[in-house]
């Protein structure tokens, strides 16, 4: 006799993601696992007297999504600090930092903030940040994170702690701007301790699981995420896996210690080593190899900067390498990427050992095609196309030509590079990212629904190694599912307005917006 499920998802348009139009009734689970997946009349026979029935009503089921590429402690800041992601202005911005002044807290923050979607397309500076607070330090950070915004009191008191290059200045005179190296300075100042960090990790996870994701991968520095993802997965609270990419100022550290790439449990794994070569486009600092546009006119040859040199990077690259570690390189600007994928191609053998290039939205033809000789996996985010439209943060920094030229998702796709779809949590939401990869400006950019959801799914858990229990919905994977209230077949044109219903976790509901 068959054994009862203890969770079947009916009456429902079941996508396994496994073969074209490929799709059944229901879903049976046991013991968190997928154990049937077929016709409403077959999956019946298995409910049993303590068996969770939920009727879908005719929505959509998915594999839940896995998302490549997140920091979800940042992802925490928006939810308990001042959230600028959707500000209409430095006017606004003032407002809404204002408004979420803590008399209890030491530093006012806000995170997410965008000039380039602005009228004023210029940032924030410590005039602006100084009519929040001319007594208490007030820092507004930029969506891409490699640039923040401080005003005249958080200058003072980091201002030894700050490379003078990356402090930006008008006749010599800080104007609050800082980029890169310089960021850290504000980072370390506002450093959570344990009992904040659980406070931001909770509140992410619960945001996440609210849009579909089951899985992420963390980009982890200097923090006490990994104490606190392991503290609530010993006490069952933990709602989503999570594989832990740690940044190579920890390499040295997670040798000594014996970390390994995909060691762990069942819901925390370490992942990869993760560096950097370059800044961002936003920021003006991703290394490229043509002038950025937005400077020529006034004579600016600036082409980006180094954040880790050539040098360090093979550095890197060789030892983590060499001690068993997958690599996780954020690359964007042409020049930072094909010296990435020169120094991956260096390695041993970067197909096996799933080596992976973050962003990649300058990638040219040629690199592409190195990658997919290699293996290299391409994490990227088709969020960033939000950005691609005529007149967008490309256009202003790029140029027509390049912005045509970015995040060329069929491209890599068709050369046969593995691709995985990640948020960087601008914004962490899937389906705004599967929109923008729907309806790409630009045919090179553009992938079907069905391409798309499988870059969130079944390619993010190919690049975590997880491809043989993640990503589809078959017999024998994990019981990680989402329910959508629309079709995003059905719904193509507009993809980003769909809700999440349900999110399921290894057999557990963990959301469920019905």
């Amino acid at each position: 006799m068959t054994d009862a499920a203890d969770l079947l998802l009916r009456n429902a348009e079941v996508h396994t993601l496994t073969a074209p139009d490929e799709c059944y009734d229901a879903v049976a689970v046991r013991d968190g696992e997928i154990v049937a997946v077929g016709s409403d009349y077959e999956i019946a026979f298995l409910e049993g007297v303590e068996t969770t029935v939920i009727d879908c009503d005719g929505r959509v089921v998915l594999p839940g999504f896995v998302d490549a590429h997140t920091h979800l402690e940042n992802l925490g800041q928006y939810q308990v600090h001042a959230d600028l992601t959707d500000v209409a202005g430095p006017e606004a911005c003032i407002e809404r930092l204002a408004d979420a002044a803590d008399p209890g807290r030491e530093w006012t923050l806000g995170f997410g903030y965008d000039e380039s979607e602005w009228d004023d397309a210029r940032y924030l500076t410590r005039e602006d940040l100084d009519r929040v607070s001319d007594r208490r330090p007030v820092v507004a950070v930029r969506v891409d994170m490699h640039t923040a915004s401080l005003n005249s009191v958080a200058l003072e008191r980091l201002a030894e702690a700050m490379p003078d290059d990356d402090v930006e200045r008008v006749g010599g005179e800080p104007t609050g701007v800082v980029v890169e190296e310089a960021t850290e300075a504000v980072w370390d100042a506002i450093e959570p301790d344990c009992e904040e960090t659980r406070e931001l990790v909770a509140a992410a996870i619960e945001y996440a699981t609210a849009r579909g994701v089951t899985c992420v991968h963390d980009k982890v520095r200097d923090s006490h995420a990994p104490r606190i993802y392991r503290d609530l997965e010993a006490a069952g609270d933990l709602d989503c896996r999570v594989r832990i990419d740690y940044w190579s100022d920890h390499l040295e550290s997670a040798i000594d210690v014996g970390l390994a790439t995909n060691a762990g449990s069942e819901f925390v794994e370490t992942g990869a080593i993760k560096t950097f070569t370059d800044g961002s486009i936003g920021s003006r600092t991703a290394k490229l190899s043509e002038p950025y546009v937005d400077g020529e006119e006034d004579g600016d040859d600036d082409r980006g900067q180094w954040v880790v040199s050539p040098e360090e990077l093979e550095s890197i690259v060789a030892t983590a390498d060499e001690a068993g570690y997958q690599l996780s390189i954020h690359a964007i600007g042409d020049e930072a990427i094909d010296e990435t994928v020169a120094a991956l191609e260096a390695t041993a053998d970067p197909g096996a050992a799933r080596h992976r290039v973050e962003h990649a939205e300058l990638a040219t033809d040629e690199t592409i095609k190195r990658m997919a000789e290699a293996g290299i996996v391409a994490s990227v985010q088709p969020n960033f196309l939000q950005w691609a439209d005529e007149g967008g943060l490309y256009d202003q920094r790029l140029g027509k030509t390049r912005r045509k030229r970015s995040n060329p998702l069929r491209t890599m796709l068709e050369a046969g590079v593995p691709l995985a779809f990640g948020s960087d949590c601008m914004p962490l939401d899937p389906l705004f990212g599967v929109h923008h990869a729907v309806n790409a400006p630009v045919e090179s950019q553009r992938l079907s629904v069905t391409e798309a959801l499988r870059a969130y799914t079944h390619g993010a858990a190919y690049a975590g190694f997880d491809e043989d229990r993640l990503g589809t919905v078959e017999v024998g994977k994990k019981a990680d599912l989402v329910v959508l209230e629309e079709s995003p077949w059905d719904r193509s044109e507009r993809i980003d307005e769909i809700d999440v219903a349900t999110t399921v976790v290894d057999g557990e509901v963990v959301y469920d917006g019905r």
